[in-house]
């Protein structure tokens, strides 16, 4: 949540930002931010040379959890976790990575240590997993995970 809330102040998100308007502050912060910009001052060029790739990460995480896309790719999502199995999972603070038996990988946001436990601990965990996470907490695709034919 740590990472989203970073974002969010990056881009002054509020709920309501749509994707065209989350592009617009994307180009305009690289072009305040771009490298090239501050080529003869070397501590400059190196902020903003991690400036600009923080910019870069945190647009393509804010796009892939903006409404727009879930609702895009809503369908897969309800396929995937209704018809997949559970391959793999792991936790890291707040984050539950889940990979699917179809390849999928799906991050899971602001899901409790007491939570994961209580998903190790289930008899049937895609079915304990089906009723307390899939629809409960923030989500995205995660490229991370993907199989490669």
């Amino acid at each position: 949540m740590k990472r989203i809330n970073e974002y969010k102040k990056l881009f002054n998100v509020d709920p309501d930002t749509d994707l065209k308007q989350l592009k617009t502050t994307y180009r305009n912060l690289v072009k305040e931010w771009h490298p090239d910009k501050f080529q003869g001052n070397d501590e400059l060029s190196i902020e903003a040379e991690h400036k600009s790739r923080q910019i870069i990460d945190a647009y393509h995480f804010l796009v892939s959890i903006a409404p727009e896309t879930k609702a895009a790719n809503l369908e897969e999502y309800n396929v995937t976790t209704s018809e997949s199995g559970i391959a793999d999972f792991n936790h890291k603070g707040s984050l539950l990575v889940v990979t699917f038996t179809d390849g999928s990988t799906y991050e899971y946001f602001g899901v409790t240590r007491n939570m994961y436990i209580k998903l190790v601990n289930a008899d049937k965990q895609f079915r304990f997993a089906k009723r307390n996470i899939f629809n409960s907490y923030l989500y995205r695709k995660s490229k991370k995970g993907t199989l490669v034919a």
